[in-house]
């Protein structure tokens, strides 16, 4: 009885001990207070920080503390730079507005920077209009969640990402609403990590870019209305799965870009009004499937060096051009779609045409060639052009076809 008292004593001695005091930054507190205040603290202490502005330096948090915003408690940089720094393991900063740091291109200055740490927490944070919004190098096992990052991006060289990551791993960036910036969310070295739940739009260039990251997901965001979609190069094992790409306008611009990736899944998700759906450059193993290509310019553009890749059960619905392929395509699959474009015909009535499809149209590659030739998308002119190499093809691949078409959209 004694031993199980003095073991209960012990376990409430040490919860006591990690869980920390309480201290509280006044809203008369000077630039360099807050600073004290973590000075002062005990490791897993918290720190309240009341209503009010305060202009602040840049803010070293050495030790594993909570930092805790309560409502209308702004941080305001006072000259432009950084404004809060972890550099240890353990840190939580929850429920702050953050604002004023200016562009440092040496320094990459941010509201939040993480470095060198594990297990932190950022969450239920406003940022606003700061170059970098939040900025992790060498972190691990972090956790960034329901944050709002607004810039006022108006060029990419002048404008820093919403969230940067630089060697991570194992982030979970979740539930986060990013604009106005460079990119919304940007991996460079970054593996085993998640990406769910963001909404990203308007900035400048990428709502996602992935350089040289692994094994990665991410699920359920949406992302529109971005000056050239997400990118994913250089990068292998990557799950993308239920998100939404829209209303990505532009010369060279796309819903999803994938650059010299492998082993990679596309499941579900829906491409919408882009001017190219997916444009694919040297990607090999990738299995696109369930996904909706609805009203864009071109459905998927592929373009040299791709190979055993496979597309099955999608929908193809509206697009300008289901699929363009500039180079030989022999051994990828490409099988039980729907082409709104197909016009054959299903005598047994099993929902799988009894002809082929093949979604490849000679006006593509005048396109390629010609891409002034747009203004005559839709004229009768194109339609004849497009009907004599299907009746006799003579440009058009033979091996691009869906052997087994769906009559009725997968849904």
């Amino acid at each position: 009885m004694y031993k199980k008292l003095n073991l209960f004593v012990l376990l409430l001695m040490t919860f006591l001990e990690l869980s920390g005091n309480s201290l509280k930054m006044q809203s008369d507190a000077d630039t360099l207070y807050l600073q004290k205040l973590i000075n002062k603290a005990k490791p897993f202490d918290t720190i309240l920080i009341s209503p009010g502005l305060y202009e602040t330096v840049p803010v070293i948090i050495d030790k594993s503390l909570t930092i805790i915003g309560q409502p209308n408690s702004h941080l305001h940089s006072l000259h432009g730079d950084q404004i809060l720094v972890a550099t240890h393991d353990s840190v939580q900063i929850i429920g702050l507005t953050l604002s004023g740091v200016k562009t440092n291109y040496l320094k990459e200055t941010s509201a939040i920077r993480i470095v060198k740490s594990k297990h932190f927490k950022i969450m239920n944070n406003t940022i606003e209009n700061c170059f970098f919004g939040i900025y992790l190098e060498h972190a691990k096992y972090g956790i960034i969640r329901n944050n709002q990052v607004s810039g006022k991006a108006t060029t990419e060289a002048g404008s820093g990402n919403a969230i940067h990551a630089w060697y991570c791993s194992h982030l979970k960036i979740e539930d986060n609403k990013l604009q106005g910036h460079r990119d919304g969310i940007y991996f460079e070295f970054v593996s085993d990590s998640e990406i769910m739940g963001n909404r990203s739009w308007r900035n400048k260039r990428y709502g996602l870019h992935f350089m040289f990251s692994n094994t990665d997901k991410y699920h359920h965001n949406i992302f529109s209305e971005n000056g050239a979609g997400v990118a994913v190069m250089f990068s292998k094992e990557i799950e993308m799965i239920d998100n939404q790409f829209s209303f990505n306008w532009g010369n060279s611009s796309y819903g999803l870009l994938l650059k010299e990736i492998n082993d990679a899944l596309v499941l579900q998700n829906k491409f919408e009004n882009n001017t190219i759906g997916i444009f694919v450059e040297g990607s090999n193993r990738i299995k696109y499937q369930y996904n909706d290509f609805r009203d864009n310019g071109w459905g998927i553009k592929f373009s040299g060096g791709c190979s055993a890749n496979e597309i099955r059960q999608n929908n193809f619905l509206n697009n300008s051009l289901d699929l363009v392929v500039n180079t030989a395509l022999n051994d990828n699959k490409i099988e039980s779609n729907y082409w709104s474009e197909y016009t054959g015909y299903d005598l047994d009535r099993n929902n799988i045409g009894d002809v082929p499809h093949y979604p490849v149209k000679l006006f593509s590659y005048v396109l390629d060639q010609v891409p002034e030739a747009i203004v005559l998308m839709r004229s009768f002119f194109v339609d004849l052009l497009n009907f004599s190499e299907k009746v006799s093809p003579v440009f058009t691949p033979k091996e691009v076809y869906d052997p087994k078409p769906l009559m009725h959209p997968i849904s």
